[in-house]
Parts: C-alpha cells; structure tokens; sequence
C-alpha cells in the first residue's frame, strides 16, 4: 500500500473510532492547543488528501460515506461521518498542505492568558491588561490565574475583524470617491 494510502487510513480510521465512541472521551475533548507543525511530507500528503476530500463535500446529504479499506483481505469498511466533520478535515488538510501549523479546539475549551494570547497573535501583557483587565474579553478566576473561554475570544475575535472589514471598506470608499487611486 502507498504511504498516502496508509496515512489516509490512519486518519479515517482514527475518525472510525470517535465515530464509534472507542476512544477515550477525555482525550477527544480535551484542548489540542500545541500546534502541529507539518514537515514537507506531510504537507504534500495533506495536499493530495485535501483534494481528494473535495469532491466528496460536494452532495446535500447531511453525512458524507467513507470506504475504509482494510489490510491483508480484511472486508472494507463504510463509515458515515458528518458532512461538518468532513469540511472540518478538508479544511485542516488545506492548511497542513500549505505548511502552516494546526491546532484543534472545543469550542467548550478555557485557554490560560498564554494560549488566548497565542491565538489573537498579542502579547500576554497586553492581553491582560488591554484586553482582560478593560472589559474587552470576559474571563474568570482559578485561583490566581485568568481563564479565557474559547467562544468568548472568538466572538472577539469576530468582533475584530468585522471592525477591521469596516475600516478597510471606508478606506476603499474615499479611496473611490478621491479618485485618483485606481480603483
């Protein structure tokens, strides 16, 4: 069997066995914040992986079929996994196959001021005190140290760059109104 087709079936079957409930629910749920950066070859992988989910993302039925195939004259296998799901992986290929690193999260996951900073791309301090300490961002309390909800930096975060698309947009408008910009 090719190494794609051996990756492929790592990773579908890995999606079996959530599908399935096999794993250990704790480690599905958990916060996978630690990147995964790709080497060369596994971006090349994703890329062909990520093309080959494509077409399958194409239908309206709500669940998306999945052949996997067995080693040494095992039965194939049919697994259907949510159309959702499958986006979500295409998705993750695309940027793996690009080289840029990935990392998986509930939505139901709390992020320590580190790993909330990480992900708007700000320094912890101006996090805490620009952010947090002002109002920006709800947080909580354990103990002595700040707890971010995810779902409260990505509504943030939404808020942010629907500002930015604001902004970007009046600039283009003047721009037009001016001109003499080309536009």
């Amino acid at each position: 069997m090719p190494l794609d087709t051996i990756n492929v079936f790592r990773l579908f079957h890995l999606l079996h066995l959530i599908h399935l409930g096999a794993l250990n629910h704790q480690i599905i749920t958990m916060p996978t914040l630690d990147p995964v950066l790709p080497t060369p070859e596994d971006s090349k992988l994703a890329n062909e992986a990520s093309r080959n989910l494509l077409p399958l993302l194409g239908g309206t039925e709500p669940g998306v079929r999945i052949l996997l195939p067995h080693e040494k004259g095992e039965p194939e296998e049919t697994i259907i996994l949510p159309r959702s799901a499958v986006q979500l992986l295409q998705n993750l290929l695309t940027q793996m196959a690009r080289g840029n690193a990935v990392s998986l999260v509930p939505q139901h996951a709390e992020l320590t001021t580190n790993q909330a900073a990480d992900v708007l791309g700000v320094s912890r301090p101006y996090l805490v005190n620009e952010l947090l300490e002002k109002g920006e961002i709800p947080y909580h309390r354990v103990g002595t140290h700040r707890r971010i909800a995810f779902a409260d930096l990505m509504e943030y975060r939404k808020k942010i760059d629907e500002r930015h698309e604001e902004a970007m947009q009046k600039l283009a408008n003047i721009a037009q109104e001016e001109g003499g910009m080309g536009y």
